[in-house]
């Protein structure tokens, strides 16, 4: 009797997944695999299909859409190709302006003028600038992290948000759900004792029902009354103080500081996430934007709503434009095959095409589906190098000398189709070539990768790194 229950369950649920998941997939891949998953596994595959395979968070979007919220607010949510603004073309005559307009055009967010944009390097340069400028709030501080650990410099950054509280600042956190887990003490009490406001992005709970495990908002952003604004790959945590002797998972990264009206574009990234979690919606940021230099500046929001892709095509189209150089540090590289296409159509029209990736980074079977790929790109002579410890987190885009691009996201099917990422496209020849130096220095330490290498690999490492490779869109 429950053989034929079980059955007819499945023969009741599946056909309805299957169809789902026909119509709701952009990637024919996607589509059969789920739809393979669904029929060759009873009961199991629709219920992995209903965990994991769909997107509730463009429904709950368009659910708060529906309350009437201020256009601002979703703005990140709809899609409308923009063409190039009157900073657009300022920006193409300091900038190349064969780059310029791409990310107008595929995000629908516009340049912003006279910022001023500085890189730190690693947590001994990041976080005392994060510090002071808590110490320095008069009106609000907005924080977000993906990891927040309350040990070692974590907990100077929750003291110096408990005393811009104490001085009646508003103080403002979110967490990510998942990220949180990563440190076994957590942060969130003692930073509700310090009286600031903590929410977590999404955790995953039995009551009421949240599996949206996938699905985690990645951002790192922190704004200081308009003033000033930081951005980046650094979470809260002593893992990224590289010079400390007892650190023993020690994670280079780089930050960016900002000043100018790109700090207005950051607060309106952060008030989109904070009125998600807590449907408050955030006043928008009052007076006029500092202007602070000669940067031009786009933040690029990224998730799986309606603003899905904006970082892929922005990212892909810059790639199949550039002229001289791409010079690319990454922690996690599982780029999509559009992505891969314009890396190695930009090399065989003669760009320079540098890759450096962590010789071992803390997730290794990403370290192995990234090998599995890799021959792609060294057939059209793109050049792959492996970084030695410590383990490079950096998140950096260099492009033709002018054109950098920070921020959270990593190329590979997690940041760019399942979290909640923000990239930052700064115009700047200066900040171009310091973070150019940064890059060209890592190489300097790094090994190349070569065919023969990839070819000696034991036949039992092939068949890992293809096993891991499978799963590549949910790495």
């Amino acid at each position: 009797m429950l053989y034929w229950l079980i059955a007819l369950f499945h023969l009741v649920v599946m056909p309805v997944a299957a169809l789902h998941a026909l119509v709701s997939k952009r990637d024919h891949r996607a589509a059969l695999g789920w739809i393979g998953v669904i029929v060759i596994f009873p009961i199991a595959g629709p219920v992995i299909y209903f965990l994991f395979g769909i997107n509730r968070v463009r429904t709950r979007a368009r659910l708060f859409a529906g309350r009437h919220l201020p256009v601002m607010h979703f703005i990140s949510y709809e899609h409308a190709a923009r063409e190039p603004s009157t900073t657009d073309v300022l920006a193409g005559e300091v900038a190349p302006p064969y780059l310029a307009p791409i990310g107008a055009r595929a995000s629908g967010r516009t340049l912003s003028a006279n910022n001023h944009v500085s890189a730190l390097i690693n947590g001994e340069q990041f976080f005392p600038r994060l510090i002071e400028a808590i110490d320095g709030a008069e009106d609000y501080v907005l924080l977000s992290s993906y990891l927040f650990s309350p040990k070692g410099i974590g907990g100077q950054v929750i003291d110096a948000l408990g005393r811009a509280a104490k001085r009646g600042v508003t103080v403002r956190v979110l967490v990510d759900g998942i990220g949180a887990w990563y440190s076994l003490q957590g942060a969130v009490r003692p930073m509700r004792q310090a009286g600031v406001e903590v929410h977590l992005f999404r955790p995953p709970a039995l009551l009421p029902p949240s599996l949206d495990i996938n699905l985690r908002n990645h951002r790192k952003i922190a704004v200081v009354d308009t003033r000033v604004g930081f951005f980046g790959g650094i979470n809260i945590d002593q893992r990224h103080m590289v010079e400390d002797p007892h650190n023993r998972h020690t994670t280079e990264d780089v930050h960016f500081e900002a000043r100018g009206p790109v700090v207005h574009d950051l607060y309106r990234s952060f008030s989109v996430d904070w009125q998600l979690i807590t449907s408050e919606i955030l006043s928008p940021p009052i007076g006029p934007a500092e202007l602070a230099g000669d940067s031009f500046c786009r933040v690029i929001d990224d998730g799986p709503g309606e603003n899905l892709s904006h970082l892929s095509m922005t990212l892909t189209t810059i790639f199949s434009a550039a002229r001289e150089h791409i010079s690319i540090m990454m922690p996690y590289f599982l780029p999509s095959a559009g992505m891969v296409s314009a890396l190695q159509s930009a090399s065989l029209r003669g760009v320079t095409v540098q890759i450096v990736l962590p010789e071992r980074s803390n997730l290794r079977f990403v370290d192995w589906a990234t090998r599995n790929m890799l021959w792609e790109l060294l057939l059209w002579d793109v050049d792959v190098y492996y970084k030695p410890a410590p383990f490079a987190h950096s998140k950096l885009i260099v492009v033709d000398g002018h054109y950098v691009m920070g921020g959270s996201s990593n190329l590979d099917a997690r940041s760019l189709r399942l979290n909640y990422e923000l990239g930052v496209e700064v115009f700047d020849r200066h900040l171009a070539e310091q973070l150019e130096r940064h890059i060209q220095a890592a190489i300097s330490v790094s090994h190349r990768l070569t065919h023969q290498e990839l070819d000696g690999r034991p036949f039992w490492q092939r068949v890992r790194d293809a096993f891991f490779w499978l799963f590549s869109s949910y790495l």
